[in-house]
């Protein structure tokens, strides 16, 4: 399947809208890798595996990959190992660690120090605040461990630069995803998390990336290998860039950003964003089927033979209703501006933080919670406490959610 077709199919565009902007940032980007040992956390997703590939055209030193799901990881070693120009990297090394472990300590410490940290794990679902056990393992993962491995770094006097990727969804967020990643920002820039170890450190927000692991585009490939009907929110627009865009983004962002910036793309909403229903139809005609709307998961299902008979395939529209969804897409938070920072096609936001204690009391909070089981708390606490550093933050809570639906 055409990788690059189906990414012009989200995105609308014929070529990497950052291009310019590695061009711009090249030297800099030699200077942060070439020769310099890197560490990349959750490198076998889709995000990570995409920045991987494209770090390694500037020949660390050393590349080291850490991700907990082992699939993943294979995936990425053969890909690597099967590129026509080759591997330029001698020092690589793909690791089945969980990044928050005693062993990703034990790592950390016998390594020689890393020059530039770059951190993609994450819970970065919607629908994992469904319950608060989902939620405290979706807190874990995107704040505590940040700052436990934070710490562990300074302890090496490492790295030189840190990068952690955040979302779109971390401005002004409606769900407890958006939120948790707004905390990272908070976590990551503020001293109150951990003693700083005096490196630069700098995020990412970005629009939704086409075709990746667990994406609603991605859903459709799925779907379609399951015989399975498509299904596509109804009236709904985003921002999309492809995966190789994606990669670019974290790599400038990585190595170029000025110090506790979030860097974000210079979207366009009249030109930029997509109606998904239009994704869809061109995905299942790009596919070699004529779309069939239905408009109930029971009509959708009860068609699939039907349809496929005669060249159709069934597309189930549903309404934007579930708890946390947003009905429009925006990358600066209240209180922030978009700065400029010499670059055609990104922007950056200069972090603004707390020097109050409430970062340090927070994460003290959730992990009474995570570490005594018998502590009494619910979700309408946990949001509370989220609120106390994340202010801005109105949950959308509609009583739905998407694992109700198909």
């Amino acid at each position: 399947m055409n990788g690059d077709a189906l990414s012009r199919l989200a995105t609308g565009r014929k070529h990497d809208l950052f291009i310019e902007d590695v061009e711009c940032c090249r030297k800099q980007i030699a200077d942060a890798v070439n020769g310099k040992r890197v560490l990349i956390i959750g490198g076998a997703g889709s995000i990570g595996s995409s920045t991987v590939l494209q770090i390694a055209h500037f020949i660390p030193r050393s590349l080291h990959v850490v991700d907990q799901n082992e699939n993943n990881l294979a995936e990425l070693v053969r890909d690597i190992r099967s590129q026509k120009e080759g591997f330029p990297v001698s020092d690589f090394r793909a690791l089945p660690i969980d990044f928050g472990s005693p062993v990703m300590r034990r790592l950390v410490k016998e390594q020689p120090s890393y020059d530039f940290v770059l951190n993609f794990a994450a819970l970065k679902h919607v629908r994992s605040e469904k319950d608060t056990l989902s939620l405290l393992q979706m807190l874990d993962t995107n704040i505590i461990k940040q700052a436990r491995l934070l710490e562990w770094l300074a302890e090496k006097s490492s790295p030189l630069r840190y990068f952690c990727v955040s979302t779109d969804k971390a401005a002004n967020p409606v769900n407890m995803m958006g939120a948790s990643k707004r905390l990272m920002e908070h976590v990551i820039f503020s001293s109150e998390a951990y003693e700083g170890a005096g490196a630069v450190i700098t995020s990412a927000r970005f629009a939704n990336v086409a075709f990746s692991d667990g994406s609603l585009l991605y859903s459709w490939l799925r779907r379609m290998e399951k015989r399975q009907p498509v299904v596509v929110p109804r009236k709904t627009k985003r921002f999309f860039i492809s995966l190789r865009e994606a990669g670019q983004l974290c790599v400038i962002a990585g190595t170029c950003a000025p110090d506790r910036t979030i860097v974000i793309p210079r979207f366009h909403p009249e030109k930029d964003l997509r109606e998904l229903f239009d994704i869809a139809t061109a995905f299942l005609r790009f596919q070699g089927f004529d779309p069939h709307e239905c408009h109930s998961e029971e009509e959708a299902k009860a068609s699939i033979d039907a349809d496929l008979a005669c060249g159709r395939y069934p597309l189930l529209l549903t309404p934007l209703d579930t708890s946390g969804e947003k009905p429009y897409e925006e990358f600066i938070g209240k209180g922030e501006r978009g700065e400029e920072i010499g670059l055609p096609n990104l922007l950056a936001i200069y972090f603004r933080g707390f020097k109050d204690g409430r970062v340090k009391a927070f994460l003290s909070s959730i992990e009474q919670f995570l570490e005594h089981a018998n502590v009494e708390m619910s979700k309408d606490h946990i949001i509370q406490l989220i609120k106390s550093v994340v202010p801005e933050f109105q949950h959308n809570e509609t009583g739905k959610s998407l694992d109700n639906q198909m």
